[in-house]
């Protein structure tokens, strides 16, 4: 999740796990110890993400070792036991135990990739064992749902200096929020099968996930080694306008595919992201082609803002892979395609063929609509 959530959820986790002790505090003491708490929560809450600082070789190993020990489950687990102990030894915090202040820090550390595994991007909650990232692609990036209980829990109590039960409560709401994620996201699963099916698509990797900054509109990938194709979906919508939706294909390059999968890089990436990747050639300014690979899990169709360089093709035409991989330039954010959102959310119409965006309402298709 983006860094504003981290803190804000590190400093919720952090305030909800100290108020009780710091309830049997003296009146003075209380609000300043508050205050402290949701302060220590967020450094912790965004300690693991500060592996973005660490250069890992090439643009590759750097997206691909994100999320990796610093969001180990293993590791930040041990870290906060050894943090808390160390606290608890300092003469000032020995009076709230050592247990609490250990289960303080631990929660802290461990919330912040529990939500991450919530996102699309993928995160290695075992390392170092050699599993591939859990994504769970129930929740974008940023989602303002998911964040405000967090933020305005945590600036009532920072400002009221009161360690009550406000901070659980907004814990609770966020809680629920994810809940509905997966809810929604299974719900869609559900009811784009049949259409899969019907298209020749009930077979192939798929992938659901929702839109920017909302869970209401989902964005449903299905992979043959020919094509991408993708439709967008609404919790919303009715089983006729599921049977109209439009598809938009992109096709794929098997040969290029086999490029990709002889790199040490490429195969480093199809362990994180396959089988959503997709390789084209790239014509560089002087001339030269290089062969890229697109991670199609992140962004959006038309602006993915993961791409890598990984060979570059010579005079007799074969691929010689790079040194260092390096990561190209994405296409600029469509402002106005993000606002449109949330027509297409309520507007189904948006999202059809063109030659059934009007659905004339009869009494034997009662839930057809006319636009």
């Amino acid at each position: 999740m983006d860094s504003l959530t981290q803190i804000c959820l590190g400093a919720v986790v952090g305030g909800a796990v100290m108020a009780p002790a710091i309830r049997r505090l003296p009146g003075p003491k209380r609000g300043a110890a508050i205050r402290y708490a949701l302060l220590g929560g967020a450094a912790l809450g965004t300690l693991p993400d500060l592996d973005v600082m660490i250069d890992y070789g090439d643009a590759v190993a750097n997206y691909t070792h994100h999320r990796g020990f610093s969001h180990s489950l293993p590791v930040l687990a041990l870290l906060g036991i050894v943090l808390g102990w160390l606290l608890a030894r300092l003469p000032r915090l020995a009076s709230l135990g050592r247990g609490r202040l250990i289960a303080y820090c631990v929660l802290c550390l461990v919330t912040h990739p529990l939500l991450d595994s919530f996102t699309t991007y993928g995160t290695q909650l075992l390392w170092p064992w050699p599993s591939r990232p859990i994504s769970l692609a129930s929740v974008f990036i940023i989602d303002p749902l998911y964040t405000l209980p967090l933020l305005i829990t945590g600036l009532w109590v920072a400002i009221r200096g009161r360690a009550g039960h406000l901070l659980t409560a907004g814990l609770m709401l966020s809680s629920l929020y994810l809940g509905w994620g997966l809810a929604a996201k299974s719900w869609v699963e559900h009811r784009v099968a049949p259409l899969l099916a019907s298209q020749g698509f009930a077979d192939a990797p798929r992938m659901v996930q929702p839109t920017p900054f909302n869970s209401l509109l989902w964005r449903v990938s299905a992979t043959t080694p020919q094509a991408d194709h993708e439709w967008m979906v609404s919790v919303f919508d009715s089983d006729a306008q599921l049977a109209s939706l439009a598809r938009r294909d992109f096709p794929r390059h098997p040969t290029l595919d086999a490029e990709v999968a002889k790199l040490e890089d490429g195969q480093r990436l199809r362990w994180f992201a396959a089988p959503y990747l997709r390789a084209s050639r790239e014509r560089t300014p002087e001339g030269e082609t290089l062969l890229a690979v697109t991670d199609t899990r992140l962004g959006s169709p038309g602006y993915h803002p993961f791409r890598f360089a990984l060979a570059r093709q010579n005079a007799a035409g074969e691929w010689q892979g790079l040194e260092d991989s390096q990561r190209l330039p994405s296409r600029p954010v469509d402002r106005a395609a993000l606002l449109s959102l949330w027509q297409a959310v309520h507007d189904p119409q948006t999202r059809m063929q063109p030659n059934q965006r009007t659905v004339s309402a009869t009494p034997s298709n009662p839930s057809a609509e006319t636009r």
